[in-house]
């Protein structure tokens, strides 16, 4: 079997699959001070909920954007799992696309996984849009290659950025209001938030789609994905498990290829 784990700025996402069969999946609060051991009673526990023994995983493949969390990630498939894990990003790891940007080092991880997996489940041009900590805007060409994006604050960030300029707003939980218009200072900011983004989202999809200047498909991951796509008619296509399916296509290309 194979162990995924996907280390992102506020998640640590780890996955387990039997060939393309996903057994079970399990999220932490990213912490660069968890030492492998904590992760390994809490992940090994978990794992024996879906009767998965450490003995069963065979190998193992990381995306990381945190860099100080890498090392404890590493020792945590060497010294319990009894592998060597691949690691997105690098040079011996090969993901099969181009990445056409100036500075092809500065990608994050998540996002050329993302463009693995979404090239995975359609064809032609996409916009993937994944609203993590960053709401990030990725442009996959039809064959597959990495030609950019755009990176702007999530939702949660803009809540807390919001709270700490502003010393009489609350802290709010993100969530559809019924009205656009807010009656009270709650109902004011959960609109500015969630219809903000959707109305960014609608915008920045289409100045992509005119600036790329050839049909896109929209495929969606993340927290909100849903949410956003359940009001907006620009997401084609939502995919929570999107990165971990990356991860999945990216090992089959390193190991089978």
């Amino acid at each position: 079997m194979l162990l995924t784990i996907d280390c992102g700025n506020t998640n640590t996402v780890f996955a387990v699959f039997d060939g393309d069969q996903e057994r079970g999946l399990w999220r932490a609060a990213t912490d660069a001070h968890r030492t492998a051991d904590e992760y390994a009673v809490w992940l090994t526990q978990l794992m024996g909920l879906k009767n998965i023994a450490t003995g069963d995983i065979t190998a193992a493949i990381i995306a990381n954007v945190v860099p100080s969390a890498e090392f404890e990630l590493l020792a945590l498939s060497r010294n319990y799992f009894n592998t060597e894990p691949l690691v997105v990003g690098d040079k011996s790891v090969k993901l099969d696309l181009k990445i056409l940007i100036k500075r092809p080092e500065q990608v994050g991880a998540d996002r050329l996984v993302n463009a693995v997996g979404a090239h995975q489940h359609h064809k032609g041009a996409m916009i993937v849009i994944d609203f993590g900590t960053a709401t990030t805007f990725d442009i996959i060409s039809a064959a597959g290659d990495y030609c950019g994006g755009v990176i702007a604050p999530g939702t949660n960030l803009s809540v807390e950025a919001l709270c700490m300029a502003a010393a009489q707003l609350p802290r709010i939980a993100v969530g559809r209001p019924e009205k656009v218009i807010g009656d009270t200072t709650v109902s004011a900011m959960q609109s500015g938030i969630f219809w903000g983004y959707v109305s960014m989202v609608e915008g920045m999809v289409a100045r992509i789609r005119e600036e790329y200047g050839e049909p896109m498909i929209v495929v969606a991951t993340g927290g909100l994905a849903r949410m956003i796509a359940d009001v907006t008619e620009v997401i084609d296509d939502v995919q929570g498990d999107l990165t971990m399916r990356g991860l999945v296509e990216i090992y089959h290309r390193n190991v089978e290829g």
